[in-house]
C-alpha cells in the first residue's frame, strides 16, 4: 500500500468510525433544527476558526446551493459587530476539533442571550463548546492522517463529511428536486438543462428575412448569406408569418448535387427546402430540443424552427447555439 493510499484509507476509516459514534438522537435533533430554520425562512449561520473555518465556509456554500439560506460568520468579526446578522430564529453551527477554541467560546454566550439554537460539530463531546450547545455531533478522530499527528487532516475530513451528510439528508427530507437545485445553479450544465428554453437561445424571427417558395436560387443563397446563420426559413404563400419550410446549408448542397448544373438556374426555394420540418414551441426546454435534433440519425438536424400553436415562426434554434451554451 502506498503512503498516499494509506492516508486516504485512514481518513475513510475516521469517517466510518465517526458515523458509528454519532448519536441518532443528536442527529435527529440537528435535522429538526435545520427543518425549523427552513420553515421559518431563517438562516443557518456557520462559524469556525482556522481549518475549521475553511470547512465551515464549504458547508455554508453547500447549504446555500441546495436552498437553505446559509452564511459563514467569522467569530472574530462577530465580536466586533457582525453578530448583528444573527437572529433569534436562526441556527448556528459551530465547528471546532478541540471544542475549546477561544473565539467560539467568546461568541457562545451572546448566541445564548439571543436565543439562537446552537449545533456543535466537535472532536470532544465533553468540551466547553459541546456543553454550551443545544445539539452535539461528535467528530473526534483517534489520530490525524498527518505523519506528525498535528496537521488537521482526518479531523477536517470528518467534520466536512458530517456537514455534507446533514445537507444531503436535509435535501431528501425537504424533497429537493433537480429543478429546485437548478434554480441555484443557473450557470451550471444542470441549471441550463432545467431552466433554459428554446426562446432563450433562438435567433428571433424579427432578425431573419423570410424566403418565398418561388425565390430563385441566387436570392436564396443571398438570403442565407445575409442573415449569417447558415439557414433560412420559407414563408407559407397563403399564411403570412407561417412556416412552410426550412433551408440549411446542407439542403442547398444536396439540391445542387441532385440536379445538373443546367438545372440550377431553374431551382427555387420550394425545390430546396425541407417542407413541414420538425419544430418546437418556445417554452420547450433546450435539452428536449437537443433530443429532437439528435433523434433523426438519417438526416442530422442542425436547426429547429421555433413556432407557436399556429405554426407562425418565432425564431430558429441552432445546434451551434446549444454547443456555445455548453449543452451539446
Amino acid at each position: 500500500m502506498s503512503a498516499l493510499t494509506r492516508c486516504l484509507q485512514e481518513e475513510a476509516n475516521a469517517i466510518a468510525s465517526a458515523a458509528e459514534r454519532l448519536s441518532a438522537a443528536e442527529v435527529e435533533a440537528a435535522l429538526a433544527l435545520l427543518e425549523r430554520c427552513a420553515d421559518q425562512r431563517a438562516k443557518l449561520v456557520i462559524t469556525g476558526v482556522g481549518k475549521s473555518g475553511i470547512v465551515a465556509r464549504k458547508i455554508a456554500a453547500t447549504f446555500s446551493s441546495i436552498g437553505l439560506m446559509a452564511l459563514f460568520l467569522n467569530p472574530v468579526d462577530a465580536l466586533h459587530g457582525d453578530l448583528g446578522v444573527v437572529a433569534s430564529e436562526d441556527v448556528c453551527l459551530l465547528l471546532s476539533n478541540s471544542g475549546e477554541t477561544g473565539e467560539l467560546l467568546e461568541v457562545l454566550p451572546h448566541l445564548k442571550r439571543r436565543g439562537t439554537a446552537r449545533i456543535a460539530i466537535v472532536g470532544r463531546a465533553e468540551s466547553s463548546l459541546a456543553r454550551g450547545s443545544d445539539v452535539v455531533l461528535e467528530a473526534g478522530v483517534d489520530r490525524e492522517a498527518c505523519p506528525l499527528n498535528l496537521a488537521p487532516t482526518a479531523s477536517t475530513a470528518v467534520a466536512m463529511a458530517i456537514g455534507d451528510a446533514l445537507a444531503a439528508v436535509w435535501m431528501e427530507r425537504r424533497g429537493i428536486s433537480p429543478a429546485d437545485f437548478a434554480l441555484n445553479h443557473p450557470a451550471g450544465s444542470l441549471g441550463k438543462q432545467l431552466t433554459l428554453t428554446a426562446s432563450d437561445l433562438m435567433v428571433p424571427a424579427a432578425k431573419l428575412h423570410p424566403l418565398r417558395p418561388h425565390t430563385p436560387l441566387p436570392d436564396v443563397i443571398g438570403g442565407l448569406t445575409r442573415d449569417g446563420i447558415g439557414s433560412g426559413w420559407v414563408e407559407h404563400p397563403d399564411r403570412p408569418g407561417a412556416l412552410a419550410g426550412i433551408i440549411t446549408d446542407g439542403d442547398l448542397r444536396r439540391a445542387l448535387q441532385d440536379h445538373s448544373a443546367e438545372e440550377w438556374t431553374t431551382l427555387q426555394a420550394a425545390d430546396l427546402m425541407t417542407a413541414d420540418p420538425i419544430t418546437v414551441e418556445a417554452n420547450v426546454l433546450v435539452v428536449h430540443a437537443l433530443e429532437q435534433m439528435e433523434r433523426n440519425r438519417r438526416k442530422p438536424i442542425s436547426v429547429l424552427p421555433v413556432v407557436n400553436g399556429e405554426r407562425r415562426l418565432l425564431g430558429l434554434l441552432r445546434l451551434h447555439d446549444l454547443i456555445q451554451a455548453g449543452l451539446a
